[in-house]
């Protein structure tokens, strides 16, 4: 079960900004939120919804919900009422741990009769009356396999709803367990929890910590992008491990003065979620040679399946870093368009099969043994290396997080004004844009401010749109088509008016 041995009870666990926990008091604030859950009626392979924000009292709960052979929903705590409205329905959860402010917008309806456990915020989350009489003594083994469901991350999904990735035990631990024993993770270890805990890359900073003993630094949301707030959070607090998306980097690099810094206490420096730019990548190699750089990749679906080492990087080359080789017990390939195996300097759609690959979605057929089809086309390098070449889809990358378009395009559908939407990328890593181009039915157009009001009723911050582009009509192609090329082309264009 991912959760930890309190092998070193003494040991510092997690660390936020306010408080801490040893892993003893960590271990017994567990067991007492479990058994507050279990008096809600929480029992194993039950859904147990978490709307909270980062704090050691948010861990504790997920170890709680893991010790009753439940599996948790980490839920974004910026998310509107709404849209968690649908996730506690879609997923049928058995309870809702939150704050008083939100329980009582969320439960409504259909919901009301799902038990909550109501806390009064990180500061005082311990100091919740019911909580202190629950016993904190070990909980029976709830006999939960390795296939068993442990939690469930939403992602972004084309049919206007997001979807539930479930990940059981072992894919969280044939990750975590490999990325432990590859970084040599030991109990003097600091790993920097940049990551918010609804986003896969948190499973390593939480799990690969907790079978080490390490120590876990829980860096607050309102710091994720805050570049001078997160070099001082390395200069103080000291972490071993970092790990991130790289447009976090990329701005504590130009906004943070990263590069000034003297070499920080970091031995290793994990990114993934989207391509580093080589020259920035290149200078923060050059600043810290003494730390290990490794470039993570893999969907939701399969956490982490490749991985490949920053070692040398040659001046004045500006080639793409690879995503590596298969890692984590993993088996990947690339897949061309005639469903053949791609050679050494072909192209195809990345494959991955093995331990990490999920579940299933909430809702629909179990993966099984299928392989799981990423929708990356890579280019095969040498020494079963892989390049990223780009998306089959309309899935991107904005700021680190997956996005399906189609989603975005359901939620500004249903706005009074728009008859047809397309929302389209412009720009990559920090300067991605997300634009709306819309056909307006109405005599008066809304303006930017009033679009984004209404996509922040229904999606989270990342997925509310930068720019409103009104058209007549959208160009279609000789079958009927939207156009999204001639579209692209338009984003370089002075001549029609943005909102």
């Amino acid at each position: 079960m991912i959760s930890y041995a309190a092998r070193t009870p003494m040991a510092l666990a997690v660390q936020g900004p306010d408080d801490q926990l040893t892993y003893r008091e960590l271990d017994r604030l567990a067991n007492r939120i479990a058994r507050a859950l279990e008096a809600r009626g929480v029992r194993k392979n039950h859904r147990v919804a978490i709307w909270l924000e980062k704090s050691t009292f948010t861990v504790a709960t997920m170890q709680a919900v893991l010790r009753l052979g439940a599996a948790y929903i980490p839920i974004d705590p910026l998310s509107p009422t709404a849209r968690v409205h649908g996730l506690l329905t879609d997923y049928a959860v058995s309870a809702l741990v939150t704050t008083a402010g939100r329980v009582t917008a969320v439960l409504t309806g259909s919901l009301a009769s799902v038990p909550s456990l109501v806390t009064g915020g990180p500061g005082d989350a311990c100091d919740w009356p019911a909580l202190r009489e629950c016993s904190d003594a070990d909980l029976p083994d709830p006999g939960s396999g390795a296939e068993d469901l442990a939690y469930i991350l939403s992602t972004s999904g084309s049919m206007g709803r997001p979807k539930g990735v479930c990940l059981s035990h072992r894919n969280a631990l044939s990750f975590t367990g490999w990325a432990a024993a590859e970084l040599a993770v030991t109990s003097e270890d600091r790993l920097a929890n940049h990551a918010p805990l609804h986003f896969d890359l948190s499973v390593f900073d939480l799990y690969a910590a907790f079978q080490a003993g390490a120590t876990v630094l829980l860096i607050p949301e309102t710091w994720s992008f805050a570049p001078l707030k997160l070099n001082d959070f390395l200069i103080r607090q000291r972490p071993t491990i970092w790990y991130s998306v790289p447009s976090a980097l990329l701005l504590m690099i130009q906004d943070g003065g990263l590069l000034d810094l003297a070499e920080p206490s970091l031995r290793a420096v994990l990114f993934a979620g989207e391509p580093f730019p080589v020259a920035p990548l290149r200078a923060l190699r050059t600043s810290w040679p003494e730390a290990r750089f490794l470039n993570l990749y893999g969907p939701t679906e399969t956490n982490v399946c490749t991985f490949h080492e920053v070692k040398e990087m040659a001046a004045g080359d500006t080639t793409p870093i690879p995503i590596g080789r298969a890692c984590s017990g993993d088996r990947v390939w690339a897949r061309t368009e005639s469903g053949g195996l791609a050679q050494e300097g072909e192209e195809g759609e990345l494959m991955v099969a093995g331990p990490t690959v999920m579940l299933g979605y909430w809702g629909d057929a179990p993966q099984g043994d299928e392989p799981y089809s990423t929708g990356d086309i890579v280019r095969v390098m040498d020494d079963d290396n892989f390049q990223f070449m780009g998306r089959r889809d309309h899935m991107v990358k904005v700021r680190g997080h997956r996005v399906e378009l189609g989603e975005i395009e359901a939620v500004l559908q249903a706005h009074p004004a728009a008859s047809e939407t397309v929302v389209l990328v412009s720009g990559s890593g920090l300067g991605a844009r997300l634009n709306a181009f819309v056909v307006c039915n109405l005599e008066e157009r809304p303006s930017l401010l009033q679009i984004k009001q209404h996509c922040a009723t229904r999606l989270p911050r990342y997925m509310i749109v930068d720019r409103v582009w009104y058209l007549s009509a959208l160009p279609r192609t000789g079958n009927g088509k939207v156009d999204r090329t001639a579209l692209a082309l338009r984003l370089n264009e002075t001549t029609d008016q943005e909102t």
